[in-house]
């Protein structure tokens, strides 16, 4: 029995209460580890912690605390197959999707932001003869991140390794429903010799522990991707509380098809785009619209090709799809399907539970699930499935595609296919959307801003909008 605990001050300890939940293989539907759950005296240490290790590690200058960031990314690496069967066990994923993204970017993210922080510039505004104004950025102190389910290690260092890099100290807390590779992560960080409290990981539910670390008084700010309505309830709480927030949570978004695209990269992303990690990532594109005069070609190849999209065992190498990564998501999931039917629409594939013989007969999966004949404002268009479902839908105009991509509460991501470079710019610049990907999918420059618009979130991940958010501005006027 696997049995994860707190990493707290440099330690790993049991929670203070002795509880603890169960993992559940998502592949096989056993419990096969213990998590802590923890409640509001763990969080309670774990921001003590915090900012008894704050004043050093802020006053660190930066090249160095990048040196102890950049040692736990070759760890990860040095770790990957450790890493990457953890994660596949935890989550459902094929392993060999954990093997080929989640973990060398979980690495990535800490050697970025390592690296980045120190070329974080300050600015200067010279006024001739009068007087100097200068901008520094201090750390903005104990900062909680709070991270989910889908690409556990990927996006729990995506929002730690930036607060680390600028000086804050963090109180984490991965999702309760995958928190191993946030527990070997707490080993390496012993491994590399990162000073105990500058990081504390704290695993329990929300209620017990998240909510706990968004209403301590000593935590300054709050980094939180998950749900759209979790992330409401969060803002109320921390809103009166004047803490920092950045907030990425759902969408549903919009793959638009245009006549003159090239039609086979379009159907072989799309399909991509539509299951990738069983169709568990932010990013997926659930609403695929298709300019008429190619609708039944894209659908016809989507299809075919489709059925090479293999459901099995996650440690199979031939595995393309693995399980969902809970039986109540995938029972969520089947309900959407069935809204589907009664909204009228046709299923051209999929649409039921899975059964993987062998050790994985009582595991979470479902068949890849397409749907044609939806209106484009019914609820199956418009509400976050988060599973392997997406729509087919046809449209005559671009101002048709645009309105209908542009209809839900959600605006995170959208993707075009076209040749031609005008309608590219122009069709972007129109979507309500955060990232818009042109001829591609998931290509991301650790660089640029991330984050949605509407429902879709409030500020921005990545880059210097990561090393801004964590800390806070202060002008310095000096006269001549």
């Amino acid at each position: 029995m696997f049995r994860i605990q707190n990493y707290l001050n440099g330690r790993l300890v049991p929670p203070q209460s002795g509880r603890y939940l169960d993992n559940v293989d998502p592949a096989t539907g056993q419990v096969y580890g213990q998590l802590p759950d923890s409640g509001p005296e763990d969080v309670a240490a774990a921001v003590a912690a915090a900012e008894a290790a704050l004043p050093a590690w802020g006053a660190l200058p930066a090249e160095d605390r990048g040196r102890l960031l950049v040692r736990i990314a070759d760890l990860i690496d040095r770790n990957l197959e450790r890493l990457a069967r953890a994660e596949s066990q935890d989550n459902g994923k094929p392993l060999a999707l954990a093997r080929a993204m989640d973990i060398p970017r979980a690495a990535s993210n800490f050697h970025f932001f390592g690296t980045a922080a120190q070329h974080f510039a300050t600015e200067a505004h010279v006024q001739a003869g009068v007087a100097v104004n200068y901008t520094v950025r201090h750390p903005v102190g104990v900062v909680g991140c709070i991270s989910p389910w889908n690409l556990p290690l990927y996006l729990f260092t995506w929002k730690i390794a930036p607060a680390l890099a600028v000086g804050c100290c963090v109180v984490a807390k991965p999702s309760e429903i995958t928190p191993a590779t946030a527990f070997l992560l707490s080993e390496l960080c012993i491994e590399a010799g990162l000073p105990p409290g500058v990081l504390n990981v704290v695993h329990g539910t929300g209620p017990g522990c998240g909510q706990a670390i968004v209403e301590h008084p000593g935590v300054k700010a709050i980094s939180f991707t998950g749900g759209t309505a979790t992330g409401r309830h969060l803002a109320a709480t921390a809103a009166p509380l004047f803490k920092k927030l950045s907030l990425e949570l759902g969408g549903k978004n919009p793959n638009l098809v245009f006549a003159d695209c090239d039609l086979a990269a379009a159907v072989a992303t799309g399909l991509r785009s539509s299951f990738a990690n069983q169709g568990q990532i932010c990013l997926c594109g659930s609403r695929i619209f298709i300019e008429r005069p190619i609708y039944e070609a894209f659908k016809a190849e989507f299809l075919t090709q489709l059925k090479d999209q293999k459901i099995g065992d996650p440690l199979d190498a031939g595995t393309k799809q693995g399980a969902l990564v809970s039986e109540a998501h995938l029972n969520n999931v089947l309900a959407y399907i069935q809204l589907a039917h009664d909204e009228g629409g046709t299923l051209l594939a999929g649409g039921h539970r899975a059964t993987v013989p062998g050790r994985c007969a009582d595991g979470y999966f479902l068949e890849p699930t397409v749907f044609e004949n939806l209106p484009f404002d019914c609820r199956t268009n418009q509400e976050e499935i988060f599973g392997p479902v997406v729509t087919l839908t046809p449209f005559d105009t671009e101002a048709e595609a645009l309105k209908m991509a542009n209809s839900t509460e959600y605006g995170l991501s959208a993707t075009i296919w076209t040749r031609d470079l005008q309608r590219a710019h122009r069709v972007a610049h129109a979507l309500h959307s955060g990232v818009v990907w042109v001829n591609t999918w998931l290509h991301r420059d650790l660089r640029t801003p991330f984050g949605g618009m509407k429902n879709s979130g409030v500020g921005r991940e990545g880059g210097l909008e990561a090393l801004r958010f964590f800390t806070e501005a202060q002008n310095v006027c000096v006269k001549l």
